[in-house]
């Protein structure tokens, strides 16, 4: 029975956490666009998925840098190889339900909120340098002619490593999270 009332909770919890962040991220989507729910101030100062993209677009200049490629960044949210293509960073690249899986995952779970913080953190750079670098191979597969692996799309491929990081990571919470449950831990 208490088996049943802690995977009741955690699901109620999971399942709530998660939908009012990615339902709630749409909404927000929304409120910062231009048509019927348009807030003006909300899109100049509380745009967040806007910030991330700017991160991502950021992220790509910066990693692509490293291997020598001049990247820019235009205002429409496109990131181009200089004298080359440009890729789009649109709404379905930010990767807001993966984040929200994550998080909604580490809520979920038992645990002090400083412990929860951290791999909540941890978790959402992980999964965002995971986003720089699909951006980034794209970026390069686009302008160089390369075809996408097996003829899957550079989405489900983020989706994919995304979701392998995120179970990796979760057999690490799980883990850790037994070890201070146990007390036998140090410091």
């Amino acid at each position: 029975m208490i088996f049943n009332k802690r995977f009741l909770r955690f699901l109620l919890v999971f399942l709530g956490c998660f939908f009012f962040l990615y339902l709630g991220t749409i909404a927000w989507i929304g409120i910062a666009a231009p048509g019927k729910l348009y807030s003006p101030f909300v899109e100049k100062h509380l745009d967040y998925v806007s910030w991330i993209k700017h991160s991502l677009m950021a992220g790509t200049k910066f990693f692509l840098g490293i291997f020598g490629y001049d990247v820019i960044s235009q205002p429409d949210f496109r990131v181009r190889i200089a004298g080359g293509k440009a890729v789009l960073i649109a709404m379905d690249c930010v990767g807001y339900g993966v984040y929200s899986f994550w998080i909604a995952y580490i809520v979920a779970n038992p645990g002090r909120w400083i412990f929860k913080l951290s791999w909540i953190l941890g978790g959402v750079l992980l999964l965002w340098f995971i986003n720089v670098v699909r951006i980034s191979l794209f970026l390069l597969a686009y302008n160089k002619g390369w075809p996408m692996p097996l003829g899957i799309n550079h989405h489900t491929w983020f989706n994919i490593f995304a979701y392998v990081a995120i179970f990796c990571m979760m057999y690490f919470v799980e883990k850790k999270s037994k070890i201070f449950q146990s007390g036998n831990h140090a410091g």
